[in-house]
């Protein structure tokens, strides 16, 4: 445990352990030889933001450093803010049991938006003012990284910083920086302006923004002072092979989400798939190697005690090196008991041997793909390449090798979806059914062993910055429900089950994703009226959300539901992933004829821009055979 004494109360509360700290591995220093304290802030509960790598990652380099501490802090649920603010306990760090407050950083990842009204309900239970023109000398850094803020422009109002792209190296440039400063009594706002002076740190109180009368799109985002760059490019590791990586991580005392060892293998993804912001933003893809990756291994399985292990990426079936890897994983770790995992696989690299390898323990769990769309016409408009031959053939090959439950995950409200390829995702989530239920037969297989089910996952269509399909509209709720009504009516049978995704999150998400500086209004709004924990079913009140807009005077659908010209100032234009715009409109146009983009891990280069803008390649362990 940490040392400190835990209020009786704690125990009142719902899983008390997320509050308590005091974990395996949990870092504890002396506060008082601390040249800096930095708080990880993680806006949803334990459960979630202990699964999330990003925070070990950071939180290990970071406590690295002997003259800087940082702790842990997630969002309380209702139940703790409650008992909380009774006892008068502002929000504290998890290590220590200090007020955040009291920290000289915050630091947020942003994961997604429908997170974005906990960081004022963590704010505010910090007592920090929550727009960042609010706040005193005394009050600490806001701070904020991870994959939303390609477009953060929403959260402009209550972020003091903003870290585009890879922070392993960055987030020490951050500490050493704010250290300097503090230890020479810098005030807050040439703090700011040194910040802003590193690569990949925008600062948007520095940055003007102006609308067209017209027709209230965004004229201009541009500095209001000397010195500040005009564009930020996202940071990115050079060398992942020598990439921090935490080698001890805590390990919670309550089953969280990903309740074992996430190891990343490789970095970036080259399907370009054209609806995916991560295999756009984290180009270019760079593998760690075996070698590395099973020293990684050993110690994790040391210092934690875990017995799973997943193989961890975007696409991790395509790790040049995967099937040695896997093989030699299983011989070294099989036999203590140690499981190797995969997360979902594309039906187009599925291999049954190497599924096998990976269920060591000789359980057979649901096989997860995703086809994303019914007909061969709406992958080939997404880029995604995948045959319907090619899943047929993996869900053959896996039912005849034991596998009997399969996820097909899709997504609807693509561009240019018609009735038919609905129609189709009904179709193929029976020929899935049947060609595995023939495959059974063949096998013999009797009593429950006979039994296969097909899960079909709608989710729906977000645009997201820095894709093909930032410019094109998200189908309006109306016609989302009309879509998914046609999917219970096709999408239908003994054993095959049917999940879809609330439309309204959805919708929220595309405002925000797409979203401007005029929004933070409506979250300031949005949260007072009393909406926190979105993400969550119990929660998330969308009368709420729409009366925020109405008295904000905002029309949500010009977010959402607006295509947009290759002509229009976009809220993120000022701040680059490193993809060409010229790349992402021609993917754009070459959608609209369903044309395909190959791979560029197999053929040439693609002309993305990514590695002329970065300075950076491709960093694969062994060759690949081009076509």
């Amino acid at each position: 445990m940490s040392g400190r004494k835990l209020p009786n109360w704690l125990t009142e509360v719902s899983k008390p352990a997320r509050y308590t700290g005091g974990e395996l591995n949990a870092v504890q220093k002396d506060s008082t030889r601390m040249d800096l304290r930095f708080a990880l802030a993680f806006p949803d509960v334990y459960e979630i933001a202990m699964s999330h790598l990003g925070i070990k990652i950071l939180y290990e380099i970071l406590n690295d450093l002997e003259w800087v501490w940082a702790e842990r802090v997630f969002a309380p649920w209702p139940d703790m803010a409650e008992r909380m603010a009774k006892e008068t306990v502002p929000l504290y760090g998890l290590e220590s049991g200090d007020p955040v407050a009291a920290f000289d950083v915050i630091g947020f990842t942003l994961q997604y938006e429908l997170s974005y009204s906990n960081i004022l309900y963590m704010l505010d239970l910090a007592g920090i003012p929550l727009q960042a023109a609010q706040r005193s000398e005394k009050d600490p850094l806001i701070i904020a990284g991870g994959p939303c803020t390609y477009n953060p422009e929403p959260l402009a109002d209550f972020l003091d910083a903003v870290v585009l792209g890879e922070g392993e190296e960055v987030i020490v440039e951050i500490a050493e920086l704010l250290r300097k400063l503090k230890q020479a009594g810098a005030p807050r706002r040439e703090k700011l302006a040194a910040l802003a002076g590193l690569p990949g740190v925008y600062v948007p109180s520095f940055y003007q923004v102006e609308y067209a009368a017209a027709d209230q799109t965004l004229s201009f985002v541009r500095p209001v002072k000397p010195g500040i760059p005009e564009r930020i490019t996202k940071r990115i590791v050079q060398n992942y092979e020598a990439a921090p990586f935490p080698v001890c991580p805590p390990v919670p005392f309550i089953d969280i989400v990903q309740d074992r060892i996430a190891l990343e293998i490789q970095r970036g993804c080259t399907r370009g798939c054209r609806f995916c912001q991560a295999g756009m933003v984290y180009r270019p893809v760079r593998e760690r190697s075996p070698e590395k990756i099973k020293q990684l291994m050993d110690a994790n399985i040391c210092s934690t005690g875990y017995a799973e292990i997943t193989l961890s990426s975007l696409s991790s079936a395509d790790h040049s090196c995967i099937a040695e890897l896997a093989a030699d994983s299983i011989a070294q770790y099989g036999a203590s008991g140690v499981t190797i995992s995969l997360p979902s696989l594309r039906a187009d690299a599925f291999s049954v041997a190497l599924a096998e390898k990976m269920e060591s323990s000789g359980r057979k769990s649901s096989l997860t793909f995703a086809p994303e769309a019914g007909t061969q016409r709406l992958r080939d408009v997404i880029n995604k390449g995948v045959r319907e031959e090619d899943l047929i053939d993996a869900v053959e090959s896996a039912t005849a090798a034991g596998w009997r439950s399969f996820k097909l995950y899709f997504m609807i409200g693509l561009p240019t979806e018609t009735e038919e390829d609905l129609e189709a995702i009904g179709a193929l989530a029976r020929i899935v059914l049947s060609k595995a239920r023939a495959a059974v037969s063949a096998a013999g297989a009797k009593g429950k062993n006979s039994v296969v089910t097909v899960t079909v996952s709608a989710s729906t269509f977000v645009p997201k910055a820095n894709t093909p399909f930032q410019w094109r509209p998200q189908d309006p709720i109306a016609t989302i429900r009309q879509k998914q009504d046609l999917l219970r009516r096709v999408v239908r049978g003994r054993g095959i089950d049917f999940q879809w995704h609330d439309p309204e999150t959805s919708f929220l998400e595309a405002v925000f994703a797409r979203g401007d500086r005029r929004l933070g209004a409506v979250l300031e709004k949005a949260w007072r009226s009393g909406c926190k924990f979105d993400g969550w079913n119990e929660y998330f009140d969308f009368d709420l959300w729409q009366r925020a807009f109405a008295e904000c005077g905002i029309d949500p659908t010009f977010y959402a539901n607006r295509q947009r010209d290759y002509q229009e100032v976009l809220p993120w234009n000022h701040l680059s992933a490193g993809v060409d715009r010229s790349y992402l409109i021609s993917e754009d146009q070459k959608a609209g004829q369903a044309a395909l983009t190959e791979d560029c891990r197999t053929g040439e280069c693609l002309g993305c821009g990514v590695c002329q803008t970065l300075d950076t390649q491709p960093s694969i362990s062994k060759a690949v055979d081009t076509p």
